[in-house]
């Protein structure tokens, strides 16, 4: 019985199929949106230097070549801005968002509640498109007074807590106040800051992936 040209085609794809070692996989490309503002932007450092690329690098060094990471940073950005902006991104289809904002809002002495009630809408809308979210926390200083500062502090363990979401507690852990990990305004990280950054969020993304 002779074959025809599309079954032999065929055959061969599937013997291909068969002849795969046990246990190959074929990787699947996963997308991270990273939702920020200066921090994220790498304001003050090059794209290459901030923690978005890092962290990518450190994915691929890790055993995760396939992931993609999108930095969608703006400096000066609030939690006002997010929905809209995250509504844009989720036309790349992520698997994964970063939520880094609230420093803005805290610097310009806006009220806890808003910035808890936009994150919370943000969230939400991630979570209705099957969008995995990491949360990051941010910190107040002390010079914003001690109500201010306990209530705008707690919104991200709130948030993580009633969205079930995992939660980095202060992005700029080891990185704040540290002049050689700063830049000269004291706010935005350097070059080794941004590295720092990079290595603290890995661990937290390499288990939502």
């Amino acid at each position: 019985m002779r074959c025809g040209p599309y079954f032999s085609r065929a055959m061969r794809a599937a013997f291909a199929l068969v002849a795969l070692p046990i246990g190959f996989a074929i990787s699947t490309p996963k997308r991270i949106v990273i939702l920020g503002d200066s921090i994220t932007d790498g304001l003050g450092v090059t794209r290459a230097e901030s923690y978005p690329t890092l962290l990518q690098s450190l994915l691929a060094q890790n055993g995760h070549p396939e992931v993609a990471i999108i930095n969608a940073g703006v400096s000066g950005s609030t939690t006002s801005s997010g929905l809209s902006r995250l509504r844009w991104q989720l036309h790349t289809k992520p698997d994964l968002l970063i939520l880094e904002l609230g420093a803005n809002d805290m610097l310009r002495g806006q009220p806890a509640a808003l910035a808890q009630k936009n994150l919370a809408d943000m969230i939400a809308l991630a979570q209705a498109a099957q969008v995995k979210v990491l949360l990051t926390g941010m910190r107040v200083p002390p010079n914003y007074g001690t109500a201010y500062e306990k209530n705008f502090d707690r919104i991200y363990a709130d948030l993580a807590a009633t969205y079930h979401v995992p939660l980095v507690p202060f992005i700029l852990e080891g990185v704040a106040g540290d002049p050689a990990l700063n830049q000269s305004d004291g706010i935005h990280p350097n070059a080794r800051g941004h590295q720092k950054i990079a290595r603290l969020l890995l661990p937290y993304v390499l288990k939502s992936l």
